[in-house]
């Protein structure tokens, strides 16, 4: 499995390196991503990572066509803040929908590690929407996700993938300040 996951990785960080920069061509190399890594988590039996790869190859092709279709500024989108109850209505529906899953899949799988994968998967789920929507918020999210998929893949032996998810929260902190450098 360790090629098919070195593939995902690969393409993971020339994905995140692109949203970072705000550019559109981000989305073509996560289509890819989210298909290899749908068969590294589910032969994993992190079926929540699994599913959420369903999730994001729909949410990216509808953020294919959001980014492109939005405002440029700077030769990437323009980039927007959400006001303080659109964010807390994120966090409780993020919550809510990650523990309900969470309960979901240690009741009805053999899942590994069901609560933490479902806190992932959760909240990726939101952090992919808010990035679609061009929202800086996304990548607190992302930070969050990050440091907990390091732990989590590093327990299931997925040493690629958790080092890949150390690279992306040190390349989504740097997204949060790029992003807020571009607040217009």
């Amino acid at each position: 499995m360790a090629p098919l996951e070195i593939a995902a990785a690969i393409l993971g960080v020339i994905t995140v390196f692109l949203v970072v920069r705000r550019s559109v061509w981000n989305y073509p190399f996560a289509l890819a991503m989210v298909v290899l890594y749908f068969v590294v988590f589910f032969e994993a039996r992190l079926y929540s990572d699994a599913i959420l790869q369903i999730f994001f190859l729909a949410i990216n092709l509808y953020g294919w066509l959001a980014w492109h279709h939005a405002p440029h500024v700077d030769h990437g989108v323009k980039v927007l803040v959400m006001n303080r109850n659109s964010r807390l209505a994120w966090l409780l529906g993020t919550l809510g929908a990650s523990v309900g899953w969470g309960f979901l899949m240690a009741r009805f799988t053999d899942a590994a590690a069901p609560f933490a994968d479902a806190a992932i998967a959760g909240t990726s789920v939101s952090a992919q929407i808010l990035q679609s929507l061009r929202r800086i918020e996304t990548w607190v999210l992302w930070i969050a996700v990050d440091i907990g998929a390091v732990g989590l893949f590093w327990s299931r032996d997925l040493l690629v993938t958790a080092a890949l998810y150390a690279l992306f929260l040190v390349m989504s902190v740097a997204g949060f300040i790029e992003w807020k450098r571009r607040l217009v």
